[in-house]
């Protein structure tokens, strides 16, 4: 099967879109790497940029990089296909994260040592590559879950950011979903067929029960406030914007 470029919805672009330009998180000439895992996700933003990167005034460059972390029951190598499909430049980094977190962690840090090992290769492959941006596919509902547990159990005020520079200050880190919910994404990339790759991770899946049960309990909220998230952005906002 052929892969194509799907048009997202245009309340997915708006919100994308708005992002971009609230936060100025795309400059002429950029080279914007991506972070792929093959989740629904990073997949429609994928097709978000490929759109912008047609339709929007401001030109750049747009590559894909997907970390493997080597993990039994997760293979995302099917994005290869993908990718020469859609003409965009790709790369794939193999790495034995899940080996090298055994060695060095406890169970319980299996998932933010391999998030920090993946964010290390991202900003690698970025600054070989000669890409100056990295774009990662974090949406409203990741950021408010993160706010939850910074405020539960951090004792602090602060979510992710939207756009930033890395503490080496080589590349500037950007978040273009940081408006849309969950919800929309899961909806366009079952509307556009998006070749979602299923992530089996056991760490995954056995670690973040304090975010699932913030997700759960959000999910409660919003059926009762439907302005939930809309009051949440408001509130994010300035957080969203402040170096932590």
């Amino acid at each position: 099967m052929m892969h194509t470029h799907q048009k997202p919805p245009k309340p997915l672009l708006r919100h994308a879109g708005k992002a971009i330009a609230d936060f100025d998180m795309i400059r002429e000439g950029d080279r914007v790497l991506l972070g792929v895992s093959g989740g629904k996700d990073s997949l429609s933003l994928l097709h978000i940029l490929l759109h912008l990167q047609r339709s929007a005034p401001v030109r750049f460059e747009l590559g894909a990089v997907t970390v493997d972390p080597q993990v039994e029951g997760f293979d995302p190598s099917p994005l290869k296909q993908v990718m020469s499909d859609l003409g965009v430049p790709y790369f794939y980094r193999s790495q034995a994260i899940m080996e090298q977190a055994k060695q060095n962690m406890d169970n319980n840090s299996f998932c933010a040592y391999c998030s920090r090992m993946k964010r290390g290769v991202l900003y690698d492959t970025a600054r070989k590559e000669g890409y100056n941006v990295l774009a990662l596919a974090q949406h409203l509902d990741d950021l408010a879950e993160t706010f939850l547990m910074s405020a539960f159990h951090g004792g602090k005020l602060r979510t992710m950011q939207a756009h930033y520079l890395n503490d080496a200050g080589d590349v500037r880190v950007i978040r273009p979903l940081v408006y849309a919910r969950e919800r929309q994404l899961r909806d366009f990339a079952t509307a556009a067929q998006l070749p979602v790759i299923r992530d089996n991770c056991p760490a995954c899946f056995s670690m973040p029960m304090q975010r699932q049960h913030l997700k759960e309990l959000l999910a409660g909220e919003e059926g009762t406030n439907k302005g939930l998230f809309k009051s949440l952005l408001t509130t994010l906002k300035p957080l969203m914007a402040v170096p932590q």
